[in-house]
């Protein structure tokens, strides 16, 4: 789908503020109300957006342990590597689970409150996973960037 300058400045709001209303965002992008929600709804009906979200501060919800697995698996057929994503799917402290290049199959992002959390998490559920077999696991010392903001060029 093509965007243009208009479409592209929606997305640049909506991800600063996904809660602004029609009236203020198509004030902002310089259209009138009803274009604006035209094309907000063509960009949901087209997948461009996804969804509208709160995000929620880690650490004042005393989650503040971030976890970056990679993963290994035994076999790499397309019903061993589908068996391990929907697995994934059910674990809550999974928050992202990427499929890599190279020597690694997969990066998972965990988020827990304590090292002991995730000690328990490791033992009871993630060695547990359909066909893995090994993981390696690093431990976040310091956020120091974090943002949902997709670069939307202006082209």
């Amino acid at each position: 789908m093509k965007l243009d300058k208009f479409d592209r400045e929606i997305l640049r709001v909506l991800q600063q503020d996904a809660t602004v209303s029609m009236a203020d965002l198509s004030q902002q992008v310089g259209l009138s109300h009803t274009p604006c929600w035209r094309r907000v709804k063509r960009m949901e009906a087209d997948g461009i957006i996804l969804k509208k979200v709160t995000l929620l501060n880690s650490k004042k919800l005393n989650l503040g342990v971030s976890v970056f697995i990679y993963v290994t698996l035994k076999n790499h057929d397309g019903d061993s590597l589908t068996d391990f994503e929907n697995a994934v799917q059910s674990i809550d402290e999974i928050v992202e689970c990427h499929t890599t290049s190279g020597e690694k199959d997969y990066l998972l992002k965990v988020i827990v409150e304590s090292i002991e959390e995730y000690e328990y998490l490791l033992k009871n559920k993630l060695t547990h996973l359909p066909l893995v077999d090994h993981l390696s696991s690093t431990f976040a010392l310091k956020q120091v960037k974090n943002t949902t903001e997709l670069p939307i060029k202006n082209q």
